[in-house]
């Protein structure tokens, strides 16, 4: 049976903490790992405007001895010109695996039904798997255990937030998402992060209140408006600057780490002193977009190696 990463919930507690003790590997010793995907091929297919996620995919997987194959719009939209079921059918017959960065999740969904090869959500309208693994691989090398923390996302609930609470969930790490009312996650996703953390001895709390993030060990902010979405950030100011990530709120937290998945719009939803300064992991965690996914695509594709 093929393996898929399309939620992030593939993967256990167990298999997860063993995902991110590979992708540490990996980063220590990348020589060890630059045959690892030798003679295969991976294609990556955007929708979606990328810098991190093309960049650290394509130069991770030629790191690792594979190929990478970047298809773009350029040959005509998916569901477009041919159905997603083609796309998926024709590009399985060539490639060892598929990572999508979509518009819609259903996307992601038909590509890996018809595919005979796996398929990762490179980011969708409900997830954001991979990022969460380099969040979560950042945390690990801060802090050693990321069960004894608390980390509060600010901000729109969206995608990273929903990825970001399930490896919280799973991982045992406490979370708090702090939105404005009205920008909450999606209720579903978040009852069931709860679930996945009370079997963990973890808590998942959604608050309006920026006095939710107090005790946390790490403050995590995304753009206030997401990818596609055309609003002006000046006209939804006023909405989020109370939940910015700034010095006084860093303080008044007691946060030692401040994580952000970039592009970030600074002034906005975090300051340059911020995310400039000492407590800031952000260059770091976008360099662990590629030593996550490595590791991710090394389980994938030749679990014997990992």
């Amino acid at each position: 049976m093929k393996k898929q990463f399309l939620t992030g919930l593939e993967f256990d507690q167990a298999a997860n903490l063993k995902l991110l003790n590979l992708a540490q590997q990996i980063k220590a010793n990348p020589l060890d790992f630059s045959t690892a995907l030798q003679g295969q091929s991976v294609v990556t297919l955007f929708e979606k405007q990328s810098l991190r996620t093309r960049l650290s995919f394509d130069i991770g997987i030629n790191k690792l001895g594979g190929h990478a194959v970047y298809l773009d719009q350029q040959n005509g939209a998916m569901g477009a010109r041919e159905s997603v079921k083609d796309f998926a059918l024709n590009i399985s017959t060539w490639a060892d695996a598929i990572v999508a960065r979509v518009n819609a999740h259903s996307t992601l969904t038909t590509l890996a039904e018809y595919s005979s090869v796996p398929v990762v959500n490179s980011l969708c309208d409900l997830y954001h798997p991979c990022q969460a693994l380099a969040d979560f691989l950042t945390l690990q090398e801060v802090y050693g255990d990321v069960s004894q923390l608390k980390l509060a996302y600010l901000g729109e609930g969206n995608n990273v937030t929903h990825s970001l609470m399930l490896l919280a969930a799973t991982l045992g790490t406490d979370f708090v998402a702090v939105c404005p009312k009205g920008s909450s996650p999606d209720a579903q996703i978040v009852k069931q992060a709860e679930t996945i953390a009370a079997q963990n001895g973890a808590s998942v709390l959604v608050s309006d209140r920026i006095e939710a993030a107090v005790g946390a060990n790490a403050l995590y902010a995304d753009t206030w408006v997401s990818m596609g979405d055309n609003t002006p950030l000046e006209l939804v100011k006023e909405k989020y600057m109370p939940y910015q990530i700034n010095q006084q709120l860093v303080e008044m937290t007691g946060a030692s780490c401040v994580l952000h998945c970039q592009p970030a719009h600074r002034e906005f939803e975090i300051t340059s002193d911020v995310m400039d300064g000492q407590k800031s992991k952000i260059i770091q965690q976008a360099e662990n977009r590629m030593h996550a996914q490595n590791a991710l695509l090394v389980s994938l594709l030749n679990p014997n190696f990992a």
